[in-house]
């Protein structure tokens, strides 16, 4: 992985509870992008996208592209409407992140196809459907957010097992 921008300011996991206002943010964000990659497929993925759920105050889309390799395809569309390219991993499926600070936002890129893709459509709609799992997940949320952490990324790496036990009750979302 190679990291474009600094890190976040510290390693603090600040949980806040759903705002109804985080679609209408989602939607903004997708029409931004879309003026600027015109019929851009983007998915509001993430804890805000869940109603009812916790989350930090970040929103997370998915953005789907031809190839998330050729930068030169979309990055600088992007840049203009406030983002900045932070994240390169051509090793996970070619993906990119790009952010915002006002408002927080994280962008992924991935390819068409891609399986993570259907794997974050498919966890987020589990979380939206079922309030035993939304549940669970927002308690295992809250427990590691009392912990310090190195980084941001290790917390959200210490939730793989809650989120892989839930996936094995996500319905694939349909091809």
């Amino acid at each position: 992985m190679e990291q474009l921008l600094p890190p976040g300011p510290g390693s603090e996991v600040a949980l806040v509870p759903y705002d109804e206002d985080w679609p209408a943010a989602f939607a903004r964000e997708r029409d931004r992008i879309r003026a600027a990659l015109v019929g851009a497929e983007v998915h509001h993925v993430g804890s805000t996208s869940v109603p009812g759920l916790v989350a930090k105050p970040v929103l997370d889309l998915v953005l789907v592209v031809d190839d998330p390799a050729d930068e030169a395809a979309y990055v600088p569309a992007l840049v203009r409407v406030g983002l900045a390219l932070s994240h390169r991993e051509p090793e996970w499926f070619e993906h990119r992140l790009l952010k915002r600070t006002a408002p927080r936002v994280n962008l992924h890129v991935f390819g068409t196809g891609c399986p993570e893709v259907a794997r974050m459509l498919a966890f987020r709609d589990r979380l939206r459907d079922d309030p035993g799992d939304r549940a669970l997940y927002a308690r295992v949320k809250r427990g590691l957010a009392e912990r310090t952490w190195p980084t941001v990324q290790d917390y959200a790496d210490t939730k793989t097992a809650v989120v892989a036990e839930i996936m094995t009750r996500a319905e694939p979302p349909p091809p």
